[in-house]
């Protein structure tokens, strides 16, 4: 497997998580996108929509590119079920997800680098606005998580909502979120910070991290 990513994406950096619990070997193929190079045809070719990660598989002797991280995330789930990321009942996967997509739609897009850039060529404060609506999803999602959590988001047990979390976080305190005023969120977080799988896929621990 080949993954197209870029350190600093929380996208990318759910799908490394995810490999990386999985314990599934992968080659990383860094993609700047402060370069760039997501719109290169190359990577255009790979996803015609010019976003990372793009997770590239061979099944059958066909070598096939699969973007956008829910739909990498299914296909690992799904194709290596042995260490799931999703509970067992149908309600509690049901669960998982809906935290899964209150990330995913509600809050990540809203500081996504074709969004900020737009907003910034407009003339807007780019992180004032990203910040108001991160907190905002932040804030539904604490409430989400309260029903739900033990040690991680859902129970005790790490799954994809915390795969998508923790890069949440990470991006809320690059773009001024307040993430200080969701306890139950930052202590999930500490618990998923302290794994090692966690450890290897973290931002700054990939080879095309850079300092700042």
């Amino acid at each position: 497997m080949k993954l197209f990513n870029y350190w600093r994406s929380s996208s990318s950096y759910r799908v490394r998580l995810a490999l990386h619990f999985k314990g599934l070997p992968y080659e990383y193929v860094p993609v700047s996108l402060i370069k760039g190079e997501q719109h290169e045809a190359l990577h255009r070719d790979r996803n015609p929509a010019g976003y990372v990660p793009v997770l590239e598989v061979e099944e059958g002797g066909v070598t096939s590119a699969i973007s956008q991280s829910v739909a990498i995330f299914e296909y690992l789930e799904e194709r290596y079920p042995e260490k799931p990321l999703l509970p067992r009942s149908l309600v509690g996967r049901a669960q998982v997800r809906a935290m899964v997509e209150l990330i995913n739609s509600g809050i990540q897009p809203f500081h996504n680098l074709s969004t900020l850039n737009h907003l910034k060529a407009l003339g807007v404060d780019e992180k004032k606005w990203a910040a108001h609506f991160i907190d905002l999803g932040l804030e539904g999602l604490e409430k989400l998580a309260s029903k739900h959590a033990g040690t991680f988001s859902f129970g005790d047990t790490f799954t994809w909502a915390d795969c998508c979390l923790v890069p949440q976080l990470f991006g809320a305190r690059r773009f001024g979120g307040n993430v200080e005023k969701f306890p139950l969120l930052v202590r999930v977080e500490q618990a998923c910070l302290a794994l090692p799988h966690v450890q290897a896929a973290r931002p700054d621990a990939q080879p095309d991290a850079t300092p700042g």
